[in-house]
């Protein structure tokens, strides 16, 4: 099996480097992996050994963050390398560094898995999430490299769980501990003879109770609320956008604010809320702004903390190409609003039932909330409160983590 699999990574490769011709996210990833293992031999040449975080891509390192930075706090002398798959992560980690190194990891076959940890030495490797990288998995086992994954999730549709996956989950095994986000992914793991689990949660919700802690208010945003109800849009894409621009119909007092997932779509997105006064966060006046009721921001880097002016938050994704993160505009306690598909997020999920959160399938019924919101200031503030309890009550898994494998890092330094 371990061979059908790596002939498998082969073919994976192959195919981006073929993407690369056309695709430029694809052309980054085949960029950021030539002379790779060369350029890591040159960094860690008699350099101390590591602790080593992988991450697949932003979502993964953004949980990644309360944990480097725990280490960063308790044991100041030991070095991290973070590693990322997709270009994303990697080049955020680039715009502000966190940790001492950050590399692209090599595609996960036997020689690249021996030559990277024959350089770089870990003295401990942490996965985040989702990253079954078995080549990787079996020479750090085989070299007696403790390794654990954080913020995991499982579901009985992944294939460690089925009949044809028994290969796959027995990879797993060797795995020292696993720090998962519920008790239904430690009965999985359970189920297939992994004891070493730790039920702690999401280390997001360390990372988003510490931005919303230290959060500036924006001057822009003073202006353009002018004391008006705000509804602020994340990571949205065309049908978001849609039933956003026909909900303002019913509700002309509001202002909104949209931050599209891709800022290439921006010429759409104006388009779509052409039937209002809009202004462009790259271009606006600020004097302006008191007169727009559509603000599009065409930047990276502010939404979280946008969500502070919100009245009611919107997060795109969930009608199409999955929900986006809804922790950074919960942190804040405000009612969330997403589309339809969200049963694969955990969050989303409880925030539901628990009615802190609503889905919706179109502008009608996000006009019954609303207007529920504006008719009993009770219901709207009891909504917020629901939030704001369940990001405080599920901070704390970097500690927790930490308190555990901790120790282990420090013996191994």
């Amino acid at each position: 099996m371990r061979v059908l699999y790596t002939i498998g990574i082969w073919f994976y490769g192959l195919g981006i480097r073929i993407a690369a011709l056309f695709n430029e996210k694809a052309r980054l990833w085949v960029r950021g992996r030539k002379d790779l293992l060369s350029e890591l031999e040159q960094t860690f040449a008699g350099k101390q050994s590591p602790v080593w975080v992988h991450c697949a891509s932003l979502g993964e390192y953004e949980q990644a963050k309360p944990l480097i930075e725990k280490i960063k706090q308790e044991q100041p002398e030991t070095k991290i390398l973070t590693t990322f798959f997709s270009p994303s992560g990697y080049a955020q980690a680039l715009k502000k560094p966190l940790a001492d190194y950050n590399f692209y990891l090599p595609l996960d076959l036997p020689r690249n898995a021996r030559k990277f940890l024959d350089i770089v030495q870990p003295r401990a490797a942490v996965f985040v999430k989702y990253e079954f990288w078995y080549n990787y998995m079996d020479q750090l086992h085989q070299k007696s490299i403790p390794f654990y994954y954080i913020s995991a999730i499982f579901r009985e549709s992944q294939h460690f769980f089925k009949p044809y996956g028994r290969w796959f989950a027995t990879q797993l095994q060797a795995a020292t501990h696993f720090f998962v986000q519920t008790e239904k992914s430690k009965r999985l793991l359970e189920s297939i003879d992994i004891k070493q689990v730790t039920v702690c949660g999401d280390t997001r919700f360390d990372r988003v109770s510490a931005i919303a802690s230290k959060v500036q208010p924006f001057p822009f945003m003073e202006t353009f609320c002018q004391g008006r109800k705000i509804i602020v849009a994340g990571s949205t894409w065309g049908p978001d956008e849609q039933l956003l621009a026909q909900l303002l119909q019913d509700f002309p007092d509001y202002k909104l604010v949209v931050a599209p997932h891709e800022i290439s779509r921006i010429e759409e997105v104006k388009e779509t809320f052409r039937a209002y006064k809009t202004a462009l966060y790259s271009s606006m006046k600020e004097e302006q702004l008191s007169d727009c009721q559509v603000l599009l921001i065409d930047t990276i880097g502010i939404l979280s903390r946008l969500y502070q002016y919100s009245h009611v938050s919107y997060i795109g994704g969930a009608f199409k190409t999955g929900l986006h993160n809804i922790l950074e505009a919960a942190v804040y306690g405000k009612p969330l609003f997403f589309g339809p598909h969200y049963d694969h997020f955990n969050e989303a999920v409880t925030l539901v039932e628990r009615k802190g959160a609503f889905s919706v399938n179109s502008a009608d019924e996000m006009k019954e909330t609303m207007t529920k919101f504006e008719q009993n200031n009770e219901y709207y503030t009891q909504t917020c409160d629901i939030c704001q309890r369940y990001v405080a009550e599920n901070a704390g898994a970097a500690d927790i983590i930490y308190h555990q494998i901790g120790k282990s890092i420090e013996y191994l330094h």
